[in-house]
């Protein structure tokens, strides 16, 4: 049986070892920050679009019809960035080239330099009606994609793109896939997440899906356990009420 004097030589040691949980948690994050700052999805900046020639151009302009004119093996021209058209088409939300490029037979799974598809970029943009058409058009919502080696889903669960994440997990995108920072979507739902109304949707939307809520960052974390020591109190109600 455990004295009062026990006990009390032991709550250092539990809170030591919370701070110390909690630190880790906090370098990771900050780290992850920096790291995302560095090596996010970049558009074409104005300059780049004003230098591009051929299919690049027509699909920053919305050109569709340049699509058909195209002369055989320009579907996969690159730019500086290994963006190919049918990204630039994506982050101009120039819905038309993107339906002439896949029926022009353009690979919709095409990553560029960073690794970025065209689904992730729709996903990351909150643009769902782009993303409902790649998804229409047989884009894959399941590919690894960024130097995280991650998925649409963890993207859009990052950002609280609920109705993204819907989207997604309708298209199939693996629920429990790990990336390199060792974290799912529900995890990154609740730790790059404000613990507002849309990263709850987000979160609510993976939990009715059947993500595993079991799986843990290195630390050991659960996303119910990150929820709590982040004072969400609706997400704990929602992990808690899922068996989290």
């Amino acid at each position: 049986m455990q004295t009062r004097a026990s006990r009390s030589l032991t709550r250092p040691v539990r809170r030591g070892r919370a701070r110390t949980g909690a630190l880790r948690t906090a370098a990771v994050l900050l780290a992850f920050g920096a790291a995302l700052s560095a090596g996010a999805q970049v558009a074409p900046s104005s300059a780049e679009r004003a230098a591009y020639t051929g299919l690049l151009a027509a699909a920053a302009q919305g050109d569709a019809a340049a699509v058909g004119r195209a002369a055989p093996g320009t579907l996969e021209v690159r730019d500086a960035r290994g963006r190919t058209p049918l990204h630039v088409a994506a982050f101009a939300r120039q819905q038309a080239v993107i339906r002439a490029l896949a029926q022009a037979g353009a690979d919709l799974g095409a990553l560029e330099n960073d690794r970025y598809d065209a689904v992730t970029i729709a996903s990351v943009a909150d643009d769902e009606d782009t993303l409902r058409l790649l998804l229409s058009l047989g884009a894959s919502a399941k590919l690894v994609t960024s130097r995280y080696d991650g998925t649409a889903l963890i993207a859009a669960a990052h950002l609280g793109h609920d109705r993204v994440v819907r989207q997604l997990i309708a298209a199939g995108a693996p629920l429990d896939h790990v990336n390199n920072l060792h974290w799912t979507a529900a995890i990154e739902a609740v730790v790059l997440g404000d613990g507002g109304p849309r990263h709850q949707k987000t979160l609510q939307a993976l939990i009715d899906a059947g993500a595993n809520l079991k799986l843990a960052d290195r630390q050991g974390n659960t996303p119910l356990q990150l929820a709590r020591a982040r004072g969400y109190a609706q997400m704990v109600r929602m992990l808690e009420q899922a068996g989290g």
